[in-house]
């Protein structure tokens, strides 16, 4: 794997707000930045190297004539990180479409950022669910709020179901309260040992009832970074993304790392 954080360049605004996160977190890593485009627009390539040059990293440049996917995916084989711009389209038309963000975060071979939202201060926010990717997305999670010192909240959800569409018994607080330490004990046990592996980390653990994706979603309008898996214990092959990532990659207010099996 190469030490280098690859950002995937085009000529739209978002494209931009990539390459400066990309350079301003390689800054702080010692880590150079590889710039890759597809097509022939020579001035948006340009653009991106005056950004990235200008926080004050080494950077390489290429310009490619093979189509944005494939080219991201080749490179997602040997980078560390891959950073893409968030899609301008609303996310009404996204939820519909296959963005060449969503496809490459779907089968890459590296950890992939969507950047979106405000770079803010703020915790970084992981889903846990017990899958192989999740597994590694709470990894590297923990990573992050060391190197950022922030800390982490682990949030995990104890049911797929979707609640503010359940019946009226299965709400009611009665069901509920007997199980909440049921649900938190397989969350301490996913977490025990990057605990201990990252002692410094302030750690907040969450267990919610219904799906996911609504807490971290609200919790990326506060937070720094939210890590998810590519699917999680629900997911089928051959979707894009899992229902989660793919959610937050469309509308966090934060930027999203969406994390691969190994």
């Amino acid at each position: 794997m190469a030490d280098e954080i690859v950002v995937g360049v085009s000529a739209s605004a978002t494209a931009l707000v990539a390459v400066r996160w990309a350079a301003r977190l390689a800054r702080e890593r010692h880590l150079p930045v590889m710039l890759v485009h597809a097509g022939q627009d020579a001035g948006a390539l340009a653009r991106a190297v005056s950004v990235a040059e200008g926080e004050g990293v080494g950077v390489r440049a290429e310009s490619s004539e093979q189509s944005v996917v494939p080219l991201l995916l080749e490179w997602s084989r040997v980078a560390r990180m891959l950073v893409l711009g968030a899609s301008g389209r609303s996310s009404a038309v996204a939820r519909h479409t296959r963005s060449p963000a969503l496809t490459v975060a779907a089968r890459a071979g590296c950890p992939v950022v969507v950047v979106r939202g405000g770079c803010r201060p703020g915790p970084v926010v992981v889903g846990v669910d017990g899958s192989e990717a999740g597994e590694r997305a709470v990894g590297l999670a923990f990573d992050e709020a060391a190197r950022r010192d922030v800390p982490l909240v682990a949030l995990h959800a104890s049911s797929d179901a979707e609640y503010r569409t359940a019946t009226a018994p299965a709400m009611r607080p009665v069901e509920w309260e007997p199980r909440r330490e049921d649900d938190r004990r397989p969350l301490s046990e996913r977490l025990a040992g990057w605990r201990e592996r990252y002692p410094e980390v302030v750690l907040e653990r969450i267990v919610v009832r219904d799906r996911p994706r609504h807490h971290l979603l609200r919790w990326s309008e506060r937070a720094h970074l939210v890590v998810v898996g590519t699917r999680g214990r629900a997911g089928l092959p051959g979707m894009v993304l899992g229902s989660t990532s793919r959610t937050l990659a469309q509308r966090a207010g934060c930027p999203v790392m969406v994390v691969p099996p190994r």
